[in-house]
C-alpha cells in the first residue's frame, strides 16, 4: 500500500535533492529548513552498518553523552535501597525504591518512566519483572550502563538526565538515534552528531568486515530524510 503524504511533506521534499549525498553541515541545515511540525521535532540519525546482527559478536549496544543533551525531559527510575537510594533522590531521580517499586511495576503495570537504573544488589529482585521491562527496553543492563555501583549511581543519573542516550542496532543492522531538537542551533546539532559518530566508531565489532558505516541519513520527526555522505560523516569527529 502506497503511503500518501500531505502538502507540507511534499513541499519539504522538493527542497531535497534525492540524487545527492550531502555534507553533514548542509544536511543539518536542510533538516532544520524542512521541519514543518508545530511542535519542536526531534532530529534523528539513521545509520546502516556493515554488521551481521544474527551473530552476537556483531551486535552494537552502547551509550553516548551528547554535549548539548537531547532537549527531552528524561524520567529516571532507580532500583536501590539504603544510602544508594538516598543518593539517587538527592540528584533528582524521578522514582526511587526497592521491593515496593518492583511490586508496583508488576501489579499495576507502572511504566511512567524513560529509563531504569539499578544497583547490582537489586538485580536478583528486578529480574523477576524482566518479562515486563525487557520488551519495553527498560531492563537494566551492564552494556547500556544502567547497572551501576552505588558510588557511580549519582553520576550516572546526572548523565542520563543531561543527555546520555543508549543506541543499539535493530534486527536489520540499522541504528536509529534521536540526537537533538530542531530548535537547537546548527552547531549544537553538529556537535551532538559528532559525539554519536565517535561513539559508534569506538564500538565497531572486530568481526565486522568491509565498510562499517554504509549509509547515513539525517531527518526530523515526520519530515523527509536527507542522505549524507558516509565517508564525510565518519570523519566528523576525527579519523575514520
Amino acid at each position: 500500500m502506497t503511503r500518501k503524504h500531505g502538502k507540507k511533506y511534499l513541499d519539504a521534499l522538493k527542497k531535497i535533492d534525492a540524487t545527492r549525498l550531502y555534507e553533514p553541515r548542509e544536511a543539518i541545515a536542510l533538516v532544520k529548513e524542512t521541519s514543518y511540525t508545530r511542535f519542536d521535532s526531534t532530529v534523528e540519525v539513521h545509520l546502516r552498518l556493515g554488521i551481521d546482527p544474527r551473530h552476537a559478536d556483531q551486535t552494537i549496544r552502547s551509550t553516548v553523552v551528547l554535549p548539548h543533551g537531547t532537549g527531552k525531559q528524561v524520567r529516571v527510575l532507580v532500583f536501590a535501597q539504603g544510602d544508594a537510594a538516598q543518593a539517587a533522590r538527592d540528584v533528582g531521580a524521578n522514582f526511587v525504591g526497592a521491593d515496593e517499586l518492583i511490586a508496583q511495576i508488576d501489579r499495576e503495570n507502572f511504566f511512567d518512566f524513560d529509563i531504569a537504573i539499578a544497583t547490582p544488589d537489586m538485580m536478583g529482585k528486578v529480574g523477576r519483572i524482566g518479562r515486563k521491562l525487557g520488551p519495553r527496553g527498560l531492563m537494566p543492563n551492564p552494556r547500556s550502563g544502567t547497572i551501576v555501583t552505588p558510588d557511580a549511581l549519582a553520576r550516572t543519573i546526572v548523565e542520563v538526565r543531561g543527555g546520555r542516550v543508549e543506541f543499539r542496532n535493530d534486527r536489520t543492522g540499522l541504528l536509529h538515534v534521536g540526537v537533538a531538537k530542531v530548535s537547537f542551533s546548527e552547531a549544537q546539532i553538529y556537535e551532538n552528531i559528532t559525539a554519536l559518530m565517535d561513539a559508534v566508531k569506538a564500538v565497531r565489532p572486530a568481526a565486522a568486515k568491509g565498510s562499517y558505516v554504509r549509509s547515513v541519513t539525517f531527518t526530523s520527526t515526520m519530515a523527509p530524510a536527507v542522505r549524507v555522505d558516509p565517508a564525510t560523516a565518519q570523519t566528523m569527529g576525527g579519523a575514520a
